[in-house]
């Protein structure tokens, strides 16, 4: 799913990538976006034919700069929407807490290795963003849960510049 929005994306933006540095904006944009994150980003530079390890770079960065603003206001903003009249904004707030609840046992259980492992493996719907919103909700340590989310960019980064940049596949 997340191929599809990046290639919607880049397709979409394509014709302003003459602009100068468009592509490191954009892939760092992507790289900042729930769901997408580093695995959308890094997808979106490798379809740009950007140089892998630049990319890496921009991806990591945007990546983990939402990290810190997720684990110390997302409660806070969490709170709010659920109390707010409008039906759309509690409606999110009620898909958020699904989210949350379908995945906080794996943190629960394994505690912040946990979490690096939630962030690390690039699988649909987990993630930094989804990671440090279980985290909080679950008020862990928000200094061990960014070092263990940072643990788990970390390991995403590796596996989908494997992945993305065909580095794997001149491997095996």
């Amino acid at each position: 799913m997340s191929e599809k929005i990046v290639n919607f994306i880049v397709e979409s933006l394509g014709s302003f990538i003459a602009v100068p540095f468009m592509k490191e904006i954009i892939v760092f944009i992507i790289s900042m976006c729930p769901i997408l994150e580093l695995r959308g980003g890094l997808i979106a530079a490798s379809l740009f034919g950007m140089n892998p390890w630049i990319s890496y770079l921009i991806c990591m960065i945007g990546n983990i700069l939402p990290i810190p603003f997720i684990l110390w206001l997302i409660n806070k903003i969490l709170n709010s929407m659920r109390n707010n009249k409008s039906n759309k904004i509690n409606g999110i707030a009620k898909w958020l807490d699904k989210k949350i609840d379908k995945h906080k046992g794996q943190i629960e259980k394994y505690g912040y290795w946990g979490l690096v492992l939630f962030v690390g493996i690039p699988l649909p719907g987990t993630g930094a963003w989804t990671g440090c919103l279980i985290a909080a909700v679950l008020e862990m340590d928000k200094k061990k849960s960014f070092l263990a989310a940072l643990l788990g960019v970390f390991i995403a980064s590796v596996i989908m510049m494997l992945i993305s940049f065909g580095i794997l596949s001149n491997i095996i």
